[in-house]
């Protein structure tokens, strides 16, 4: 049985819910309708009844009743000056107000979906160069927990995933979600895949994988496909599918826990890169101006390759000689700021206190 496709909007920053909306609806229409009974009782010798001619507490209520909802029998009707200046003064703005709170929660009911399809068309318009992230499990989350915590906005992020459960996680994380299957064309279609720059698709079997990377690169041309499949087998044909990187998660996870054993101080480290937030981690960058005419190892941060006018450069790559305008650095660097390691702006001079000389820097820089 297919899932039906549909898009899920994350909540509003400011939301009401909808039952504690109504609750306080009804309590203001019951106080008015208690104020203004009272006010009737008040003056109970203004108003005559046409059955016995008095007017008790039953009446009161009966009278205010009829008469907040426009109804007005005219069994019970004002006959002193008082009375009428009252209905005048004080119980005919109350009928407003009674009036509006009734229909402000009609409407309240009738124009929320009408209110979430306006969201949903303004979304639609806005949809350009996102990332789509196919598959929101343990690796789906990895993944976007690490481009968010790189800068990566939620809004240009949209999740892809058959199971309501990752959905609603996905939309308290404030992410747009598509609930569906990802190998179909209109699933991917919802989530602005032809208008993506970025496709990661983290699928929990290699074959939803293979036909999504296929799919996928049949809407976009153009897009950066990044795949994570289970078996290396698999690694040449969703490169054939048209994956611009391929990530086999099986062979990378065995590395690890095999260089862990041999070796746990290297488990601990790799651990620690492949972590955001704490310790040392692996970012991208542009090369500073004041790095310009230095070599690689004259950098703060410790450059594991250069990315040149396309070509990925390893540190020791005599290609290299002198870093250039225009090159990125890959680079392993604190997660936390120091003066010895500062995360200066490309484009900013850097600050006056950073030391020039390497050989100055305090012990520990790299």
């Amino acid at each position: 049985m297919q899932t039906k496709s549909s898009v899920h909007l994350p909540a509003p920053a400011e939301v009401v819910d909808p039952l504690r909306l109504l609750t306080k609806r009804v309590i203001i229409a019951v106080g008015v309708l208690v104020l203004t009974a009272l006010l009737v009782y008040l003056d109970r010798d203004g108003y005559t009844d046409n059955s016995d001619g008095s007017v008790d507490l039953l009446d009161a209520f009966y009278y205010t009743t009829v008469s907040l909802s426009t109804t007005g029998y005219g069994d019970i009707t004002p006959t002193s000056d008082s009375a009428r200046l009252v209905n005048i003064v004080l119980i005919t703005p109350l009928r407003v107000l009674f009036l509006i709170v009734l229909i402000g929660t009609t409407l309240e009911t009738l124009t929320t979906r009408s209110r979430e399809q306006v969201r949903l068309n303004r979304w639609r318009k806005k949809l350009r160069d996102h990332t789509v992230v196919i598959g929101y499990g343990v690796k789906g989350r990895s993944a976007v927990a690490t481009m968010l915590a790189n800068g990566m906005a939620t809004d240009t992020l949209v999740v892809v995933d058959p199971d309501p459960a990752a959905i609603a996680e996905a939309n308290e994380q404030g992410l747009v979600a598509v609930m569906g299957d990802a190998t179909r064309t209109e699933v991917l279609r919802r989530a602005g895949v032809p208008a993506a720059s970025r496709i990661v698709i983290t699928t929990a079997r290699d074959d939803a994988s293979v036909l999504a990377t296929l799919t996928c690169r049949q809407l976009n041309q153009t897009a950066n496909i990044v795949v994570s499949v289970r078996e290396a087998d698999n690694l040449a044909l969703v490169r054939q599918g048209g994956a611009n990187e391929v990530v086999t998660s099986s062979d990378a996870v065995g590395r690890i826990l095999g260089l862990a054993t041999v070796s746990p101080a290297l488990g601990h480290v790799l651990e620690d890169l492949t972590t955001s937030g704490v310790g040392l981690e692996v970012a991208e960058r542009l090369v500073s101006p004041r790095e310009e005419g230095k070599q690689p190892r004259q950098v703060a941060d410790l450059v594991v390759a250069v990315v040149r006018d396309g070509d990925e450069l390893p540190f020791h790559s005599p290609a290299i000689g002198h870093l250039v305008r225009g090159d990125r650095l890959i680079v392993i660097r604190p997660s936390e700021e120091y003066p010895w390691a500062r995360r200066e702006d490309a484009h900013e001079p850097p600050p006056a206190d950073e030391p020039e000389d390497p050989a100055d820097r305090p012990p520990g820089g790299v």
